[in-house]
């Protein structure tokens, strides 16, 4: 892991940093609070990048109100990352079938499929790292993602056992039932009930794919990306609860 900067702001310590082909923030205190430290990695969405506002925000609430770290990684074609031909001439080809009369969520689904073959080792590399740094230590980790985010996050959650929770939406089960069998942590799972992008009986088949004995459904109207303020408040609370200093 190589730093690429080291910036304090309002209690937050920011690292940008590269590991392997992956480039990442890292956000801790600023005070050096004791580790080992809670950490939950966040998966941007589709487009948008590890530094995404969204991210950005929920990042800096996890430092200030938890007292926990946060990582981001851009995706392969994302962000700070080269392009990758083979990506762009699916994303063309899957176009193409949209405008012929084919479904839009089983073309991303299989798409999100064949990145996370690439992120999930990925991201197990990334956590194996940044649990080695002093400021961080080998505390419990979540994961949070939702689009994007969640395609990929599925399988991540599933192979890696150090997650012990997640925040999960705005997917479908048509790619990932399979790994999402094998989740077995609590999850917050999000559904726009008005998601032009992903059919809500797919994602409803998704959240009942989960393993998980404890799950719960955060269904709210509106359209793919408008997720109301209020999840991200219970986003920090449900993380809160499941990785805080009384579950460690």
């Amino acid at each position: 892991m190589r730093f690429l900067s080291d910036t304090p702001s309002d209690g937050v310590r920011e690292q940008l940093f590269s590991l392997g082909d992956s480039p990442g923030v890292l956000w801790t205190p600023a005070d050096d609070t004791a580790a080992p430290l809670p950490l939950v990695l966040l998966g941007h969405g589709g487009g948008r990048h590890k530094r995404d506002p969204e991210i950005l925000a929920l990042a800096r609430r996890f430092v200030t109100e938890c007292g926990f770290a946060a990582v981001s990684v851009d995706v392969p074609a994302h962000g700070d990352r080269p392009k990758v031909e083979e990506y762009d001439r699916i994303a063309t080809g899957n176009q193409a079938r949209v405008e012929a009369g084919e479904e839009l969520a089983p073309l991303i689904a299989g798409f999100q499929a064949l990145v996370a073959r690439q992120t999930v080792p990925e991201w197990r590399a990334v956590l194996d790292a940044v649990q080695r740094l002093d400021h961080v230590g080998t505390g419990p980790v979540g994961y949070w993602g939702v689009s994007l985010g969640c395609g990929l996050g599925v399988p991540f959650v599933a192979a890696e056992p150090r997650v012990r929770a997640a925040v999960l939406g705005l997917g479908g089960g048509s790619a990932s039932a399979e790994a999402a069998a094998r989740i077995t942590v609590p999850v917050e799972f999000l559904v726009q009930w008005d998601d032009e992008r992903v059919p809500r009986e797919q994602s409803l088949a998704l959240f009942d794919a989960l393993a998980s004995p404890e799950k719960s459904l955060h269904a709210n109207p509106g359209r793919h990306g408008e997720i109301p303020p209020s999840e991200l408040d219970s986003t920090v609370r449900f993380f809160g609860r499941r990785l805080g200093p009384e579950r460690s």
